[in-house]
């Protein structure tokens, strides 16, 4: 099994940029779709980025179209989320999840293992 720490939120001004990292332990990692979600309070957990096992696919929730870019590093076992155009809307915890699936899922429940999670607050 693989095990997932986030890393790379923090607080950050409208229209900024942050880079979360997620690194992966375990050699079975690329093998496994990644996506990135993220819940805010009150809210549900929402799928925000997902990438195919040879990150040759990628998928995009429309809300982050445009501004966000999901990347791997198989032989480093890293997964990326680049944000850009940072907005108070996309405050939320960010977690990364992994699946066996051979492209990326929407569906949270379809993620199997799952990091801690890392805060991001974007101020206005």
């Amino acid at each position: 099994q693989v095990q997932l720490v986030e890393s790379g939120g923090g607080l950050v001004q409208g229209g900024g940029s942050l880079r979360l990292s997620c690194a992966a332990s375990g050699r079975t990692f690329s093998s496994y779709s990644m996506g990135w979600f993220r819940q805010a309070p009150g809210k549900e957990r929402e799928f925000v980025a997902g990438i195919g096992v040879s990150g040759g696919s990628t998928h995009y929730a429309d809300s982050v179209k445009g501004r966000f870019t999901i990347s791997r590093d198989n032989a480093g076992n890293m997964v990326y989320l680049q944000m850009n155009s940072l907005k108070p809307e996309d405050t939320a915890v960010y977690y990364c999840a992994a699946t066996s699936s051979f492209r990326a899922e929407i569906t949270p429940s379809l993620y199997h293992t799952w990091g801690q999670g890392t805060q991001v607050t974007v101020s206005s």
